[in-house]
């Protein structure tokens, strides 16, 4: 109602904000730039609190399979390099204490 006044009344917005008794001259600001940009429907949209990462709430049913099978083959993996990495260092160990 605001804008609209402004537009009809070729109003400024320090006019508007005395005859609605607003006290910052942001709020309408934004209120025109949203009216301009959107049209009236704009306003309706509920702006408050934090925007939204744009992350799905919850991943398609095959996709977190996937995933969840990948996690537990790189597990594996781990595993499997970890234990060949101790068998090395034995055998290096080993070889070492037969030459002294």
């Amino acid at each position: 109602m605001v804008v609209e006044t402004m537009k009809k009344g070729h109003l400024s917005i320090y006019a508007a904000m005395q005859e609605f008794g607003i006290n910052d001259h942001k709020i309408i600001e934004r209120w025109e730039r949203i009216y301009l940009e959107e049209g009236p429907e704009g306003l309706s949209v509920e702006r408050r609190g934090r925007g939204s990462t744009g992350r799905p709430k919850k991943l398609p049913k095959e996709v977190e399979e996937d995933l969840l099978a990948e996690v537990q083959r790189l597990r594996a993996e781990n595993d499997y390099l970890k234990n060949l990495q101790a068998l090395v260092l034995e055998d290096e160990r080993r070889q070492h204490k037969k030459r002294w």
